[in-house]
Parts: C-alpha cells; structure tokens; sequence
C-alpha cells in the first residue's frame, strides 16, 4: 500500500462523514451525543473491531 492510496482513502472517509453530516446533521448530534454516554470499554471495543475489520477490506481489496 503506497502513501497515496493511504491518503485517498483518508479522503473518502472524510467525504463520507461530510457527506453526513450535509445532508442529517440532527442525527449526527444525536448519534455524537449518544457516543459521550458511552461507558470507554465499549468504545474501544468498537474502535478495535471497526480499525480490524478496515485492515481485513483493505488487505481483501488488495488481493482483489
């Protein structure tokens, strides 16, 4: 994986999350209010299993 395509794919996320924002932003602050509620092992443990599973597509796509 090249610094390129680490960068364009840093650009989709962020274009996504624009994305939602534009075009929910009553349901962004909902779900970002929901998040501050959430005890920390919860949200690690989301994060963990959301950051293996980006490393799982992105090492399939590469083989793809």
């Amino acid at each position: 994986m090249s610094f390129t395509t680490l960068l364009q794919g840093i650009a989709v996320v962020l274009a996504l999350e624009g994305l939602a924002y534009a075009i929910a932003p009553g349901l962004m602050r909902r779900a970002l209010a929901s998040l501050a509620e959430t005890p920390e092992a919860r949200l690690r443990l989301g994060g963990l299993i959301a950051a293996a599973g980006g490393i799982g597509l992105a090492w399939l796509f590469k083989l793809l």
